[in-house]
């Protein structure tokens, strides 16, 4: 009698677990950069840096996503600190993006070798030593083989993260050093590798497409068709700089594939229209039991604003989320700055595709 008891709460517990609906929710943020302005702005007097007031406004809405990433768009190659066109940034600037709530950093991006051998590799072993998960560039191809795709298991929910880009400034990638370049072939067989870790859903990274174009190009869009038709079911893009359109495709009514084509800059000192902020994707994906496959339940997006304000000589940076645009002490020209970009991007949101 007792073994049959025990028998009946084991099975009613597995029922329960099974029964049990799973949700994730994802924020994914465009390019992460480190013009000089920006490494010069947070240097204290000591010679260390704080970049803690870049972020301050945006640490609870980052922090509450069960999974947040973004493209960490430069190098942590130490001293000289460097902007454009070769970047390499204070590892103060790494830490501040974990403190606000960012878990995976992509690193498959043009500017991935700024640094060449050295830049790569201890920018893999800071993140490593942070805790921050980080996929796109690897050591060497063995560590490629045991780390890519990134799994990360969320709530029940099995996510496999794959990211590439077109290029790395024409600097080549030397052995042993491994980065992910776009390459169909390749991504095939990545495709094939990620399918043994049975994912419950597949999501790309993709630094690619024109800079300073607000509508995604024909290898963007033909890209596209080519990962959806793989499996994949997230796209994110980064790399334009600027905000491009999002496109939902449904049927009977639900979510069966989102591709946000660029979120544009998460924060950077450029210059040119349309940069001078971004979007962030929200994504929310759940399952109803361990059988059922995964839905994406909503997909939408927020918009940020890079703040500039003169302060003791240096130019401070920091991040206005379009919901705060009401709450936060703003000159009027600023805020009318803001206003702009949010309507600009918002027209850009609008474009059919």
């Amino acid at each position: 009698m007792k073994t049959a008891i025990t028998i009946f709460f084991f099975f009613g517990l597995y029922l329960e677990v099974a029964s049990q609906e799973s949700r994730v929710t994802l924020l994914f943020a465009g390019d992460a950069m480190q013009h000089l302005p920006q490494v010069q702005g947070a240097r204290n007097e000591d010679g260390s840096f704080a970049y803690d007031s870049c972020f301050s406004l945006m640490k609870e809405r980052i922090s509450a996503a069960d999974i947040a990433g973004l493209n960490f768009e430069t190098t942590l190659g130490e001293v000289p600190y460097t902007g454009y066109p070769l970047f390499s940034s204070p590892d103060a600037f790494a830490f501040s993006l974990k403190d606000a709530g960012f878990d995976i950093f992509f690193q498959a991006n043009n500017h991935a070798l700024d640094r060449r051998r050295k830049g790569l590799e201890r920018t893999i072993d800071l993140l490593d030593s942070i805790g921050v998960k980080h996929t796109g560039t690897f050591r060497t191809e063995a560590e490629r083989l045991l780390h890519y795709p990134l799994m990360v298991i969320k709530n029940g929910i099995r996510i496999a993260f794959l990211n590439y880009t077109y290029d790395t400034n024409g600097l080549p990638v030397k052995e042993p050093n491994k980065v992910n370049v776009i390459d169909t072939n390749r991504i095939i067989r990545d495709i094939r590798h990620t399918r043994l870790y049975k994912p419950d859903i597949i999501i790309a990274q993709m630094h690619w497409g024109e800079e300073y174009r607000t509508t995604p190009s024909f290898d963007q869009q033909r890209l596209t068709n080519f990962l959806l038709s793989q499996g994949v079911r997230i796209i994110i893009g980064h790399h334009p700089h600027v905000v491009q359109p999002i496109v939902v495709e449904k049927e009977k009514n639900e979510i069966q594939h989102v591709v946000y084509y660029s979120l544009g800059n998460f924060i950077s000192n450029q210059q040119r229209l349309h940069t001078g902020g971004g979007m962030l994707a929200e994504i929310v994906i759940s399952k109803k039991n361990i059988g059922s496959p995964v839905v994406i339940e909503k997909c939408g997006h927020t918009l940020v604003w890079v703040q500039k304000r003169m302060n003791n000589g240096k130019i401070q940076f920091s991040l206005v989320p379009s919901w705060e645009i009401n709450k936060q002490p703003m000159g009027e020209e600023d805020k009318q700055k803001m206003n702009k970009f949010v309507e600009d991007v918002e027209s850009i949101l609008q474009q059919e595709l």
